[in-house]
């Protein structure tokens, strides 16, 4: 029973949706340095080409850029296509794809609640169900398949933000992932979710003022919030997205971890 047989995910077959930037770079990354395989997906495919160029040249291994749009279930389904040519199997899938729309409530647009909501919920349901052939395909009781969802503190407790749509949307996919825990841990797969507090992001950054300058981005300020003193770090979300995706964390199922230095509890 050691550490690097209970967190092993050598020769795992990783997917990470939104991987290009932010917390999903930052967990595909993580995933890559510790031996595992890694496909990530982003809209934008030169985004996605350039952070898998990136990672390996940071970390090595192979990462596998496959952009898809998934907002819907057709994007879903090509995402679920182009990896089927690629694999006879998948371990982990990180459904990381997310996003946000900020506006004063009196002006808050319907386009901001179809889009999030499709992204943040709609999209993640479809990738699931498109994919689960490839789960299970190698998944046994002694190694599940893991599927790790990303949500959100905002989904815990009310945001500081105007983002009327993005709260819901978290608590919708926490929502999901106990339903979903409860459905497949008989299948060998096993269903959790994170919910992070304030890491260094591009998305982040739009929301406190740094208009998606990461790099310049006032972070210390927002730091002095966050009863850690601190924001989250690439190990902070790597960490423990390694243990619920290791044997480490197999028989934790249907759980919303917050990763946030304390600020739901603070």
């Amino acid at each position: 029973m050691k550490i690097s047989d209970l967190f092993s995910i050598d020769g795992k077959v990783a997917l990470v949706t939104g991987g290009s930037r932010g917390i999903g770079e930052m967990i595909a990354a993580g995933f890559l340095a510790n031996g595992a395989k890694v496909y990530i997906s982003s809209r934008k495919a030169d985004a996605c080409e350039a952070t898998a160029k990136r990672l390996m040249d940071a970390h090595g291994g192979e990462c596998i850029p496959l952009p898809a749009d998934l907002s819907g279930l057709e994007g879903a389904t090509a995402l679920a296509e182009a990896l089927r040519e690629r694999e006879h199997h998948l371990d982990i899938l990180v459904n990381n794809a997310g996003q946000a729309w900020g506006a004063p409530f009196e002006e808050f647009p319907e386009k901001g609640w179809d889009r999030v909501l499709n992204v943040n919920v709609k999209g993640p349901f479809f990738v699931i169900q498109q994919l689960m052939p490839l789960l299970e395909a190698a998944a046994s009781a002694d190694d599940p398949a893991l599927i790790i969802n990303i949500g959100s503190i905002d989904g815990l407790r009310p945001p500081k933000l105007q983002t009327y749509s993005y709260s819901p949307s978290k608590a919708a996919i926490h929502a999901m992932t106990r339903q979903l825990a409860a459905e497949f841990a008989p299948r060998n797969v096993i269903v959790n979710a994170i919910a992070p507090g304030p890491f260094p992001t591009w998305m982040l950054s739009t929301g406190v003022g740094g208009g998606g300058d990461v790099d310049n981005t006032d972070w210390d300020s927002l730091a002095q919030t966050n009863p850690r003193g601190r924001v989250g770090t690439p190990e902070d979300i790597a960490g423990l997205s390694i243990f619920l995706a290791s044997r480490a964390g197999a028989y934790t199922v249907g759980e919303i971890i917050t990763c946030d230095g304390g600020v739901v509890v603070g």
